[in-house]
Parts: C-alpha cells; structure tokens; sequence
C-alpha cells in the first residue's frame, strides 16, 4: 500500500492521534468515508445537469404565442 509499511502505519496512526485527538478520530474518520463513497458515486454516475429543452416547454411556448 503506497509501499507503507506497518511501522510507518503505526507512526501515522500515533501523529494523527496527538495531532487531533481520540475524540475527533470518529469524526474524521466519518467525513473521510462520506468523501471517498461521494468521490465513487460521483465517478460512476453521469452528469446530472441536462441543458436540452424538454418539450413541454416548446409546447407551451407555441402556445402561448
């Protein structure tokens, strides 16, 4: 894994603990997760926005002129 060994994990882990505490890790580690399921999600699913009119509209258009 990105060639990291168990004790450079471990190094990580103890830094991260220090740095932010025991009692943000669940939240960090909450907002890391809904990160990388809308970074997927986002790859996966097409573009929402769709720039075509729709015909409804056309129709609406005509007649109202």
């Amino acid at each position: 894994m990105f060639g990291l060994g168990t004790t450079e994990l471990v190094i990580i882990l103890v830094l991260v603990l220090v740095i932010f505490g025991a009692g943000k890790l669940p939240e960090i580690g909450g907002a890391l997760g809904k990160g990388i399921r809308n970074f997927k999600k986002a790859t996966h699913e097409p573009d929402e926005i769709d720039i075509s009119p729709k015909k409804e509209e056309d129709e609406d258009t005509h007649k109202k002129e």
